[in-house]
């Protein structure tokens, strides 16, 4: 007579099961290893106590040459009186310097730049900085976007400090003027990196994951016997994931053009360019990282190792400005940064040919060079 549970059937099975997937070096490296070492990363960025540094801008102002010291400008008193002023460097501004000491929530840095008017609404559109002074009628003038909550929080700091001295709310109120520059919102910033995001993801997920899953259930094994090229069947893929991509695109910009009344300040023959390098440059990466393997899990891993650190480093969300100075040349070596600062250079500062051209023909070479690589090594099984 059967037993109705048999408890040895379940631990060799489960055995079996265990062995079974530790067999593969691979999944025990992406499946453990990966993540601790993404959490030690992560948690080292973010939970040291580092400098916050706000990068401010103020307009330079032409004042005639008087002798009086209560004739001199508020905003030049205040870097006198209470900034530092930086080394000056090749090629680089002066700049001035207020560090805030705190022993709980950690230091803050104030960098302050002179510039014309033009040059801070780049950097604002940029992402360098997030807030700009200016002085009207011996007034102080703090110029942001009130939705931006970095520059929310760099007002609210920086007039409790150049105001220490008053206390009419109504005063520091009266001195915030809303930029109302077309490109200088949040939104302006955020939307071209999710254009540029949304090409990475659909690129590595739609073709190595496709192809990596086709393998994986015998279905490359089939096309063997038909008179098809390996390189036609790739780029037609690639083909089909570029007509979608441009569909996604398409769609997400007329969202926000109906809802935010996002538009397109430079040259859209030049905004189609950069997009369909940007589509050919992870396309070629997608290709070479589903060449070989067949287990969706080592699949997985390695469309995870491009994709997390550059969604968290190339600047999609947030500008990748406020990473240390020396990793900054590095993270805009990246394909999703040359992708994302190129879409937003059309976007919000009315970029053309001459802007994009040779990135673009980075992006085509980088495509290029991966897919060749990834064509001489692809197993159809």
């Amino acid at each position: 007579m059967s037993r109705f549970f048999r408890q040895e059937q379940l631990v060799q099975l489960f055995l079996a099961h265990f062995r079974e997937i530790i067999r593969e070096p691979g999944v025990i490296f992406w499946g453990i290893v990966f993540p601790i070492l993404m959490a030690l990363g992560l948690g080292i960025a973010f939970t040291k106590k580092a400098d916050v540094i706000h990068h401010v801008a103020i307009i330079e102002i032409n004042r005639p040459t008087v002798s009086m010291e209560d004739d001199q400008s508020k905003i030049e008193d205040f870097l006198q009186n209470y900034c530092t002023k930086g080394e000056a460097e090749e090629d680089k501004p002066t700049f001035y310097q207020l560090k805030l000491t705190d022993e709980k929530l950690g230091n803050t840095t104030f960098l302050f730049r002179k510039s014309s008017w033009t040059e801070a609404m780049v950097l604002l559109k940029r992402g360098k900085l997030s807030i700009v002074l200016d002085e009207k009628n011996d007034r102080v003038i703090f110029h942001f976007d009130p939705l931006n909550p970095e520059a929310r929080l760099t007002y609210l700091q920086l007039s409790r400090i150049m105001n220490a001295g008053e206390n009419k709310r109504s005063a520091i109120e009266a001195n915030v003027e809303p930029l109302t520059v077309s490109g200088t919102r949040y939104i302006d910033f955020l939307i071209p990196g999710l254009i540029a995001m949304g090409v990475m993801m659909s690129c590595l997920w739609g073709i190595s994951y496709g192809i990596i899953e086709k393998r994986s259930k015998k279905l490359l094994r089939r096309m063997i016997a038909t008179p098809m090229r390996k390189s036609y069947f790739l780029l037609t893929m690639i083909g089909v994931r570029i007509a979608l991509n441009f569909t996604e695109s398409a769609l997400l910009f007329i969202f926000a053009w109906l809802v935010f009344d996002i538009t397109i300040q430079g040259n859209i023959a030049a905004l189609l360019g950069i997009f369909i390098a940007g589509n050919i440059s992870f396309a070629g990466i997608a290709i070479f990282v589903s060449s070989h393997t067949a287990n969706t899990e080592i699949g997985n891993g390695l469309i995870n190792v491009i994709v997390l650190p550059m969604m968290i480093l190339s600047g999609i969300f947030f500008s990748y400005h406020n990473f240390p100075d020396w990793a900054i040349p590095y993270i805009q070596k990246f394909p999703l940064t040359m992708l994302a600062d190129n879409i937003r250079s059309i976007f919000i500062e009315g970029a053309g040919y001459a802007e994009v051209a040779f990135p673009s023909l980075l992006l085509v070479i980088i495509g290029v060079l991966f897919f060749s690589a990834g064509l001489k090594i692809f197993k159809w099984y």
